[in-house]
This record gives C-alpha cells, structure tokens and sequence, in this order.
C-alpha cells in the first residue's frame, strides 16, 4: 500500500501507526525527543514492523517524500514541515482524522469547547451506556481516536463520543458528527490559533459539518453568536430556564422549577445530579440533549444523573482530611477553567497554582482568588509571574513554593493555621513545565495527598 510519515510517538501516533501497519501500509513514526523510555518504545514497535526515528525531524526530499502525513494532536498544525508538505501536494491530516476514515459507518457525537469538554463527554458516554449502546469515548478522553478504531474493526461501536480539541478540528476536514457540541467559547490556545477569530471559525467549522448542534445558551459568546446563526436543526441549553432559550422551546434543554427539561419532556429533578459548580448543570443539560437525540431512555438518563461522580483530574475529591477536603482540578488549564474550579468549592480555599503560564485575563480569576482564598501556593514556571499579578491586585498571602510536594505539604500546614476547608489544585497553566501532562500532574498530588495521611 502506501508510504505513510506520522509526526509524534505519542498514544495518538502509536495508535495511527498500528492501524496503518495493519491496513498493509509502510509506517515511520519521526519524534523530534529521545529518551530511554522513548528508546524501548521504538524497540517494541520495531517487532511490529513499525519504524520509529527518534530525535529528528521529519525529512521531505527524494529520498523521503511519503504518500501521506498524519499529525499527532500536540504538533501545530501550521509548522513550516507541514504547511511545505501541504504546498508538495501531499495529503496531511490529524490522527482523529484517521480514526473518522475507519470509523465513519458509525454514527459519531463530536464534543468540542474551551471548558466543560471532558465532563460533558463522560456524561454522554455513560448515559450511552446506560441506555444499552455500545460506545466508546475517545479523543482527549479515555482511548486515543485510533485507539478506538483499532478495537472497532473487531467489535464496531453503534456511537462514537468524541472530545474533539481545536488542534484535532484544524486537522480533521472532513470529519462530520452526527451531533455536534458546542459547550464554552473564551480565549485559550492562542499562542498557537493567533487569534480568537481563528480560534473560533475552528471550533464553528466541527458544528457547520454537524447534522445536529447543540450549543450552550448561557455562554456570552455563544450567545451572541447565536443571535446571528442560520444553521439548521440548533438545539439551545440554559440552566435559566426556557424565556432565556435561543430557538424553539420543542428543540430547548433547560432548567424549571429545579427540574430538567429536554425537547419540553421533564427528565429529572436537578436535585439528582451530585456533582459540585454551577457550571456542571449547563454540561449536564448539553449531556441529555445529546444522549436524547441518540435515542436513550428518560430512565438511563436518570439512572446516570443520580450515579455519576464526575472524573479525575476535574474536582476530583481525593481525600479528606481533619475536615479539609484536597481537590484535584489539575484539568483546569487556562484562567477560565481555574476561576470556574475555585468558584465550585468551600472557602476559605488554599489554592494551588502555576506552571506553564498561558496567554488570556487572569483579572476575573484573581478577582476569585480575592473572594475564596486564605492563600495561594504558587508552583512552576509561573509562579513569578503570578506573584507579581497578585501584589498588583492586592492579594498578598501567596507563597512561591517551586513544586508540587512542597506545595501539598505547605497546604497541609496551612489549612489546620487558617481553618480552611479546602485545598485546591487548580493550576490555570499547562502542565509542560515540570510534567507530561496535566493527567501526570493530577495523578502526582493525588499521590501526595493520600500519603499525607501515613
């Protein structure tokens, strides 16, 4: 078959790579990092007949001119290899774009968003379940898209549930859900989209390519936005209730009277749903009009509404300890997600923050910080940065701690000082500083925390 280039050895380009080894294709995996672990993983896929090149880039020449390049999600997409290999005329697609080939003959609900993905996500796929529907989620969730499709050539899925980033829309052209989602719209990744125009025509051409759309109606953004859309078969949410509803209230999902209300068919009282934050009742809302359109149950919706705890890495409850709960909301990257974390909790909160600093207005999350904090511990490259944003704000009682165990340590410290009832990981950065992922920093203080009481 074909001489096929992926560009990074993550879980997303080992996954494309079996696939492709397995539909008869010529594989070489380039990762421009080497290390021991990379080393064995370059081994073991060498028995797969997998060819890894570690610690270069790509090359494209006459000796090395594949028929087509797939893009790991993390590299951006408009990197001089890529768009050269694009003006060469050779195809270049995402890893999600791979999986959308193998996987298309299944109905497909794509998730997409700034905040409230990952939950909203997990909320569809478990009422899914639920309802008896054999699915699977994957993207930046759970399975690796490729990952999925490789089980599915055994063992297809009657749904894919997608959480779908801007990276993997920007590399994913034609890749058309059944339902699209829509859940939040605020400044984020803009270091690699430039602006938040461009950021958001990404994220509108996965709802353009949607059959169904749902869009969250209490977001400013959207909101507004919505006010000019001609898009057919739009279905609005708001946790306001259905006077605050964009479109027809046969095609609304709101709050009334504290109950859930979807398609005007009452689901469940909210009183169910366990969850902490406001905002989990508008990704509870967008769940059950996803999981409605794909034909679930009243009752699995219900079912999953009153057992469903959330996931890790998402004010995730770890411990509690002397009556002090430890927080894990490692998932919260940019400034918006950290404001909505600590907005969630008890006070008095001792807030964990920091690492790799991104772009965005930190002014309402501090203006939080003020509100809920007795004190902030900041950890990472940003911690300087955000000390001087706190001093020019006003908030003095921060300490610069450098890392996690340092931190949990303090933490611990200072909530029996100032009777606080929380410690709170909630980073407002990405994790590259000190870790892999933001998963690897979640899992890193939750293995503090449950040591802190040995």
């Amino acid at each position: 078959m074909g001489n096929v280039n992926i560009i990074g050895l993550g879980k997303s380009g080992i996954a494309a790579a079996r696939i492709l080894t397995k539909d008869h294709h010529q594989v070489t995996i380039y990762d421009s990092s080497n290390s021991e672990t990379l080393e064995k993983i370059r081994e073991n896929l060498a028995q797969e007949g997998i060819t890894v090149k570690l610690g270069e880039n790509m090359p494209l020449n006459d000796q090395n001119k594949p028929d087509f390049v797939v893009v790991s999600p993390g590299v951006p997409w408009d990197i001089p290899l890529l768009v050269n290999a694009r003006q060469q005329g050779i195809k270049t697609i995402g890893e999600m774009e791979l999986a959308w080939q193998y996987l298309k003959s299944s109905p497909w609900i794509g998730i997409t968003g700034t905040n409230g993905k990952t939950t909203t996500t997990a909320l569809i796929e478990a009422m899914l379940k639920t309802g008896g529907i054999n699915t699977s989620a994957c993207g930046n969730i759970g399975y690796a898209a490729c990952e999925l499709a490789l089980s599915a050539l055994e063992n297809p899925p009657q749904w894919v549930v997608a959480e779908i980033s801007s990276y993997q829309i920007e590399s994913s052209i034609e890749l058309s859900p059944k339902i699209g989602l829509w859940t939040t719209f605020t400044p984020d990744h803009l270091a690699r989209h430039k602006t938040l125009e461009n950021y958001h025509l990404i994220k509108a051409s996965l709802l353009e390519r949607s059959s169904s759309k749902i869009l969250n109606g209490d977001d400013p953004y959207l909101h507004n936005f919505g006010l000019n859309l001609d898009w057919k078969n739009v279905y609005w949410t708001s946790v306001k209730g259905k006077e605050f509803l964009l479109g027809d209230v046969e095609k609304g999902v709101y709050l009334e009277d504290s109950w859930i209300v979807a398609f005007k068919e009452l689901i469940a009282p909210i009183s169910l749903f366990k969850m902490v934050g406001k905002h989990n009742l508008q990704n509870v809302l967008m769940a059950t009009a996803a999981a409605r359109l794909a034909g679930v149950s009243k009752g699995a919706i219900v079912e999953t509404i009153s057992s469903f705890t959330g996931v890790p890495h998402r004010l995730e409850l770890i411990t509690t300890i002397n009556g002090v709960d430890y927080i894990n909301d490692s998932k919260a990257t940019n400034y918006d997600a950290a404001e909505v974390g600590l907005d969630s909790v008890a006070s008095p909160t001792i807030l964990i923050a920091g690492g790799e600093a991104k772009e965005g207005d930190d002014t309402p999350w501090i203006k939080k910080i003020k509100e809920k904090c007795v004190s902030v511990l900041l950890i990472g490259e940003a911690s300087s940065l955000f000390a001087e944003r706190l001093e020019i704000q006003g908030f003095k009682n921060y300490e610069i701690v450098n890392d996690m165990e340092k931190a949990v340590a303090r933490g611990k410290q200072l909530a029996e000082e100032t009777k606080a009832k929380v410690v709170l990981l909630s980073p407002a950065c990405a994790s590259f500083d000190q870790y892999r992922s933001f998963e690897h920093r979640g899992d890193h203080f939750r293995e503090l925390c449950l040591n802190l009481n040995n």
